[in-house]
């Protein structure tokens, strides 16, 4: 056991204050409740509590700086006395058996009032004190003034990426929370863009034993090559020849459920938005299904063509117009 003065981090001259609140923040830092699965952490703590049983009683203390007690409370004087508070013996009279009583004396931190009993601890006192005041809430109003309901862990906020046809039909998605965990997440099906995902009990623990925080995931709906979500509805931009806009015609379109066959009808401009209904996002959470909207983009043919070229020239000479002009 090392020199208690070092493990807390104080000098010899520290005022009783100043052992107190360095235990108090040696013993927040290295709590087993916020360094779960780490035995270093676990081992300090428990060196820490042993040195501010030796300074942070009064009688204690002074005899450690006599060299009355080591590091760890025990006498330094050789013989049967190596336990803390000594032993006693009682009886022994003729025809009696002899009774030893042993005493452990060590200044429990968590104890209150000067009481070291440890079958009357109360780990939340102690507790309540490193972290904001939330006892226990127990019987013959203990706690009286404090909140019943140990404070819950914070929520962990995170982001996915989903496909669009995770987004349409559902899937499952691995998210990296801050925490440094990873989870599997189930995407429903009809997620919109910006909707958030809550996993109960994925968030920060509770530092007092209450429930842990959430994990708040934020959905994105990724770039599809052609598709887009707009609202519930999904947008497409579909290319026809000039002979389809001024004729009409059936073309295929891309759907997520498979190509369709829609129906350009005649004399259709450029930027013209023809509407397949039900063909957006999925029905979900009592919203109804959402529409495919496809907008005509009018495409030349590549390359230089005469004949086209001399179409162009006759309507322009014959059949001019200004599409630019209102009314």
């Amino acid at each position: 056991m090392r020199d208690p003065y070092a493990v807390l981090g104080v000098a010899k001259s520290a005022s009783a204050g100043e052992v107190k609140k360095a235990f108090r923040r040696l013993a927040k830092k290295h709590h087993p409740d916020q360094n779960k699965n780490d035995p270093k952490a676990q081992a300090k703590f428990a060196e820490v509590n042993t040195a501010y049983e030796i300074l942070g009683d009064e009688k204690k203390r002074a005899e450690f700086d006599r060299g009355e007690i080591d590091a760890e409370g025990k006498p330094r004087h050789p013989g049967f006395d190596g336990f803390p508070g000594g032993f006693r013996r009682s009886g022994g009279g003729p025809g009696q058996s002899e009774h030893f009583e042993f005493h452990f004396g060590g200044g429990n931190p968590f104890a209150r009032g000067g009481r070291t009993n440890t079958q009357n601890i109360d780990p939340s006192d102690f507790l309540a004190d490193l972290f904001g005041g939330f006892g226990a809430g127990g019987a013959g109003g203990r706690s009286k003034g404090r909140s019943n309901a140990p404070p819950r862990g914070s929520d962990l906020a995170a982001t996915i990426e989903v496909t669009l046809v995770d987004a349409i039909k559902g899937g499952k998605v691995v998210v990296s929370l801050p925490s440094g965990k990873r989870l599997e997440v189930a995407v429903p099906a009809g997620i919109e863009e910006g909707q958030q995902i809550r996993l109960k009990g994925q968030g920060e623990p509770s530092m007092l034993g209450g429930q842990a925080g959430d994990a708040i995931i934020t959905v994105h709906i990724g770039k599809h090559p052609r598709l887009r979500v707009d609202g519930r509805d999904l947008r497409l931009d579909l290319p026809v020849t000039l002979y389809e806009a001024v004729l009409g015609g059936k073309v295929e379109a891309p759907t997520l459920q498979g190509n369709v066959e829609l129906t350009i009808p005649k004399h259709s401009n450029g930027g013209r938005t023809l509407r397949l209904r039900g063909k957006g996002l999925p029905a979900s959470g009592g919203k109804p299904a959402g529409d495919l909207l496809v907008t005509l983009r009018i495409v030349l043919p590549d390359g230089a063509d005469a004949e086209l070229e001399k179409l162009a020239q006759r309507l322009r000479d014959e059949k001019q117009y200004d599409p630019r002009k209102a009314g």
